[in-house]
């Protein structure tokens, strides 16, 4: 295996991709900011003269960004490295991402991978491949840093989806909970300034993009406690015009301040009522142990406060199950703490091992059958919460952003406080805003609705 730094590629032959490489596709694994950082990508690659293809359209030259989040992302990815292979037996495989910061040695060695890039080289990537020799190497080349040395932001955004983008305003995290590997892949918590990241939000607005969802590993950290902020970069990117609606993708309890609810309910022209904010276990003791910011006690105060100023405000959650020592009077904890708590969906992560974490030397290990049958009970109990926040719903009249896909004559765009809407399709109703009111739930829970007049500007 060739195991060599950015200053080596940069010796190498030059006469690879332009040549003999043309096709390039891209597939992306897990979170909203690796889909900001792909795009990106992709837009270096086609700035270079590439013709960015579907996957299963024989490229050439095939990206996977990875996430490692699970251990599911990682078969994920070996699986993608085969599926590639069978569309393109002689095709270029490259892996970067987040998987490929964790394990670039082991990756390496999966059958058919040419390349695998740590953290600080995935932006490169054009450059580490105009710079091989024509002939693929028999090994895969890999090119990664300590994460330590990780101290660059380079800004992000997702295009191609005429309806949103995902805006990267952050990158890394310095919590280390006990579960997590996202700083030993990403790195310390870092930003651009909000005047930079302001720019980078007029970029889009340029285009036919309505929505913005602000993402990042740690956003409400913008500014690591400097004289910059969170809420002073959402008040910069409330005043630029030509997008119409901002949504916060996930932001930390003990982060979100009643200052940033009241700003982005009460005062804000573009932000929406729609809120996800992780809690991840209504156990203090568990809360703890994972080594989290805050307790269930500030997370119940965070949402009573929202529903004070916006009773319609969605809340979503995200929530593990069978975290190591985890008892069942625990487990219960969350059940009925979530029960009580004004929220509108949950998202359930079922605890997976990861190597590098602390998480496995803090308790027993949960049966991995015990651990799906509180996952199953967390979904039921988000689907009654998803349904009853629909049900409140209903009679009430929303601004709908129609989305392009259409299924079985049908359309589908979500309110401001995202509820997902499905109405007959109308090619002229595509990326608008259309006044509608919410009938019924139908039987795939997902709302039915009537328009209530014609195309609507956002003021």
């Amino acid at each position: 295996m060739a195991c060599i730094t950015w200053r080596n590629i940069l010796s190498l032959p030059t006469n690879f991709a332009m040549i003999q490489y043309k096709k390039v596709a891209f597939y992306t694994l897990g979170c909203k900011l690796n889909f900001s950082e792909t795009s990106t990508i992709a837009r270096l690659f086609e700035d270079a003269g590439y013709a960015k293809v579907d996957f299963d359209d024989t490229p050439d030259i095939y990206i996977i960004n990875t996430c490692s989040v699970t251990e599911n992302a990682d078969k994920k990815c070996k699986q993608l490295v085969k599926k590639a292979l069978k569309i393109n037996p002689d095709a270029f495989v490259c892996i970067v991402g987040c998987f490929a910061q964790l394990k670039p040695v082991e990756i390496s060695k999966i059958p058919g991978v040419a390349m695998v890039l740590g953290a600080n080289e995935k932006f490169n990537l054009v450059e580490h491949i105009e710079k091989l020799d024509a002939k693929k190497e028999a090994d895969a080349i890999v090119a990664f840093e300590n994460i330590k040395e990780t101290k660059t932001f380079v800004p992000a955004f997702s295009m191609g989806d005429r309806t949103r983008s995902f805006l990267k305003v952050q990158d890394g995290c310095d919590y280390f909970c006990t579960f997590c590997t996202i700083p030993l892949a990403r790195g310390k918590s870092r930003n651009a300034t909000i005047e930079e990241t302001t720019e980078e939000a007029r970029k889009i607005a340029q285009t036919d993009i309505k929505e913005v969802v602000l993402t990042g590993v740690n956003i409400g950290d913008f500014g690591q406690g400097g004289h910059e902020n969170f809420e002073g970069l959402i008040r910069s990117l409330d005043k630029v015009e030509g997008i119409d609606r901002y949504r916060i993708s996930s932001i930390e309890p003990n982060l979100l301040s009643n200052s940033i609810i009241h700003f982005s309910l009460e005062e804000s022209k573009r932000f929406v009522p729609h809120f996800h904010i992780p809690l991840q276990s209504g156990s203090n003791r568990v809360l703890k142990t994972m080594r989290r910011k805050y307790e269930r006690e500030l997370y119940a105060e965070r949402v009573a406060y929202i529903k004070s100023l916006r009773p319609d405000c969605c809340i979503g959650v995200d929530v593990i199950v069978g975290f190591p020592g985890e008892t069942d009077e625990e487990f219960m904890e969350t059940i009925n703490f979530l029960k009580e708590l004004d929220i509108s969906y949950l998202h359930v992560f079922t605890y997976s091992e990861r190597a590098n974490t602390s998480a496995m030397k803090l308790g027993t290990a949960v049966p991995m059958e015990k651990r799906k049958e509180r996952s199953k009970m967390l979904h039921i109990l988000s689907d009654k919460k998803k349904r009853a926040f629909y049900e409140q719903n209903v009679g009430t009249v929303r601004t709908v952003l129609f989305e392009g896909d259409e299924e079985n004559g049908m359309m589908f765009g979500f309110t401001e406080n995202y509820i997902k809407i499905k109405m007959p399709h109308r090619s002229d109703w595509v990326n608008t805003f259309q006044r509608v009111k919410l009938t019924e739930i139908d039987r795939d829970q997902v709302m039915k609705a009537e328009s209530i007049q014609e195309t609507v500007t956002i003021e």
